[in-house]
């Protein structure tokens, strides 16, 4: 009898189980918990050296590095703050994602505009992690929200406010090699809000870019010639003229929840196994008659097939934990970052924990583990690092939560269960007069039952909507800040 087979007899077989979706399966004795924890003030992305056991943390006013080859005990082996600050703009700012190519980390900001601070590229030697060496800073244009590293190139998310590229730089020179953008790809999205079509993350496989475009999808781009590149396929794109189409209001709903919202994209190593991350949340709506409806919710990952880019074929979703409260403003429990490794799948949930999920059979994932702590920890993602005893260790950033600092922590990679898993925060109080509608799906409203929003919604202002995946308080007026300064900096030039 085979690992998988071993899981479905021991746990999944006990429960009952969706066709499409995960299910739950335990097999090791003991309770599963974190191996290790260390406080990184600000800590938000991480990355992993190529042997696993270096942790590369983005830390919003600079970056860390951790040793983490005994998990049990990780510590702090370098730390740069303030960085860029002898520059009458500085320091860089709102650093919210590093990446890893070979021995260069590239350390991206600000996440969200930020008139008057530098934004750009800190390109930084990392062949002695101790003792980390700025190679050079190559200033943007844009705000740098997530990047990706590979091959010598580095691919930037250029939110303009306009037409919201990918950006391809070469990470030895900082010269652009070329840029890809929806609109290129299809006209009819200059007609869309550019904050709903955010070019919010980007995962490069054999030099091929998933591109997640949150209301607009993910574009699979080939960028082997990044100064010709060519649309493979695409994942869940919507439609451009329904969406130019719709009023402010329920553009507004559209873009808090299902569907779309692509957050995440990742692949396994094979590069046909794509996963999506969908970050969504619930919105309360006042109805004509004074009830009130939960529309839409926390969002999960979907798995799909994309060996044949141009017809990407649905696996199965990973659903998220369930939040008692899922508006903006409550207990977020979507997906956010994740990491394929060895058809294992770990996953980070903010305040609703990490997962590990055994997803060799994508079309059947088996849960395997999962653990949450909502008051301490609120997770930004979940990385395998490398081989440990007789399993393996994966590590997982938290930015913190109501009662803790950021941190790194590190697990071990086997199924188990969390002893005495905490409550992920009180159960909403029961109202008659409250109906939950589509809470996992879509919104769709008739011309009889349009919403109207009350005084006290969630529903974002017209001055934090249409971005809603680059945090509280950012959204169209960041864009339009952004669209601002990049003509006022091209007009100083």
């Amino acid at each position: 009898m085979d690992r998988r087979q071993f899981l479905h007899v021991t746990g999944a077989a006990l429960l009952a189980g969706v066709t499409g979706t995960s299910h739950t399966a335990v097999a090791h004795p003991g309770p599963f918990e974190p191996l290790g924890r260390i406080d990184i003030d600000g800590a938000k992305e991480a990355v992993l050296s190529p042997d696993g056991k270096t942790a590369f943390v983005a830390a919003t006013t600079g970056y860390v590095i951790v040793d983490i080859s005994t998990p049990d005990r990780p510590r702090i082996i370098a730390e740069r703050r303030n960085l860029l600050a002898d520059r009458d703009d500085g320091p860089l700012r709102g650093i919210f994602d590093v990446k890893l190519d070979d021995d260069t980390l590239l350390v991206v900001g600000p996440a969200n505009p930020l008139p008057g601070a530098p934004t750009g590229v800190l390109v930084v030697d990392v062949s002695d992690p101790h003792a980390p060496e700025k190679h050079g800073f190559y200033e943007t244009e844009f705000p740098i929200h997530n990047c990706f590293a590979a091959d010598g190139r580095a691919y930037l998310t250029a939110n303009d406010g306009d037409e919201n590229p990918l950006v391809v730089l070469d990470i030895e020179t900082g010269d652009e090699l070329g840029r890809w953008s929806v609109v290129s790809a299809d006209e009819r999205w200059a007609t869309v809000p550019s904050g709903v079509r955010a070019v919010h993350d980007v995962w490069v496989q054999d030099e091929i870019a998933h591109i997640a475009l949150w209301d607009a999808g993910t574009w699979l781009v080939d960028l082997s010639d990044p100064d010709d590149p060519s649309v493979l396929g695409s994942v869940s794109p919507g439609d451009p003229d329904t969406i130019a189409d719709l009023p402010i209001r329920q553009r507004q709903l559209a873009g808090r929840t299902p569907p779309g919202n692509h957050h995440y994209v990742a692949t396994d190593d094979s590069g046909d196994l794509l996963g999506v991350g969908i970050e969504s949340w619930g919105v309360e709506i006042e109805r004509d008659d004074e009830t009130t409806d939960l529309v839409g919710g926390p969002s999960g990952v979907e798995l799909w097939d994309i060996s044949d880019p141009s017809n990407p074929t649905r696996l199965s979703t990973i659903d998220p934990p369930t939040s008692p409260d899922p508006t903006f403003g409550g207990v977020w429990t979507t997906a956010h970052n994740f990491d394929f490794h060895d058809g294992h799948l770990y996953t980070s949930w903010y305040r609703g924990g990490v997962k590990l999920h055994d997803v060799s059979d994508p079309t059947d994932p088996v849960e395997l583990a999962w653990w949450r702590d909502p008051t301490r920890a609120s997770f930004w993602t979940a990385q395998y690092a490398y081989p440990f005893a007789d399993e393996g260790v994966f590590a997982a950033s938290s930015w913190g939560g109501r009662d803790g600092l950021g941190a790194l922590y590190t697990f071990p990679d086997h199924a188990g269960e969390q002893r005495d898993p905490p409550p992920l925060g009180a159960e909403p109080s029961t109202n008659s007069s409250h109906n939950t509608h589509n809470s996992a799906g879509t919104a769709t409203f008739g011309a009889e039952s349009t919403p109207t929003a009350s005084a006290t919604e969630t529903t974002p202002t017209s001055t934090t909507t249409d971005a809603t995946g680059f945090g509280l308080g950012v959204g169209t007026a960041a864009l339009v800040a952004a669209s601002w300064w990049s003509r006022h900096r091209r007009r100083s030039e």
